[in-house]
């Protein structure tokens, strides 16, 4: 069994030197969401997560809605275990993939073969898990002997398609994903929907942040809308996204 269990939990970011004027107002530029607290002229906390309580257990499928700077990512970053908690309690059990980044681990300097390798390692597989699955990456990611040249002479739609292939090869039982993953080019497009459609049926808790109404509708169960940090609504799918879209379209 699969589990998510956040009780109150809340992320700050302090930053140093506040008093600089110029420093100051980028920070204030770039964070759009979450609140903003000045304990000093010389600290800015920045409170991007507040108070956020949830508990998911196997079936649930959540969808993350809110503006830019709201705290989806802040919050995908939490549950992959990237961020830890500044206040609450974070309790996670379960084989958890994050595909935030698709690329992460990826060097331009190796070739597509070893890449393969260092994403997957990256994603938490085993020696011997990865050489099991090395062929049928390949294989999926269509680019025959370009495998073995540098990832760096790839074009943009062969990078993804490897990193793609490579990301998408594992059962997670927990799976923290950013937007949905796309392909890139129309040959391989619909391959790569289908390959997403059997990774979700696979996983057993599916976290999803979107700003698409069509794709959380389609693939989640409930809904958790932030709004600068803090839980606005949380509920069943449609209810939840009426009120959302019907708010931003004023």
């Amino acid at each position: 069994m699969a589990l998510i269990h956040l009780n109150h939990v809340g992320v700050e970011f302090p930053i140093f030197n506040a008093h600089n004027r110029s420093l100051k107002n980028k920070v204030l530029n770039l964070a759009t969401g979450g609140k903003i607290e000045s304990r000093s002229n010389k600290l800015i906390i920045i409170k991007s997560l507040q108070d956020i309580s949830l508990e998911l257990t196997d079936g649930d499928r959540l969808g993350l809605i809110g503006h830019n700077g709201a705290g989806k990512t802040t919050l995908l970053r939490v549950l992959s275990g990237i961020y830890a908690p500044t206040s609450g309690d974070c309790i996670i059990e379960g084989k958890c993939v994050s595909l935030i980044n698709i690329q992460l681990g990826i060097n331009h300097e190796e070739t597509g073969r070893s890449n393969i390798r260092l994403r997957a390692a990256m994603m938490g597989l085993r020696p011997k898990q990865i050489e099991e699955k090395i062929e049928e990456i390949s294989e999926f990611s269509g680019l025959g002997h370009f495998l073995d040249m540098p990832f760096r002479t790839y074009s943009s739609g062969m990078q993804i398609r490897l990193a793609f292939a490579t990301s998408t090869s594992i059962n997670p039982e927990i799976l923290i994903m950013d937007e949905w993953l796309s392909a890139g080019d129309e040959n391989f497009k619909d391959k790569a929907n289908q390959r997403m459609d059997q990774l979700l049926n696979k996983t057993k808790i599916l976290i999803l942040a979107s700003h698409s109404r069509e794709l959380l509708s389609k693939n989640c169960s409930k809904i958790l809308w932030l709004e600068h940090g803090k839980i606005k609504m949380i509920g069943e799918t449609s209810k939840v996204l009426n009120e959302y879209f019907s708010r931003e379209k004023k």
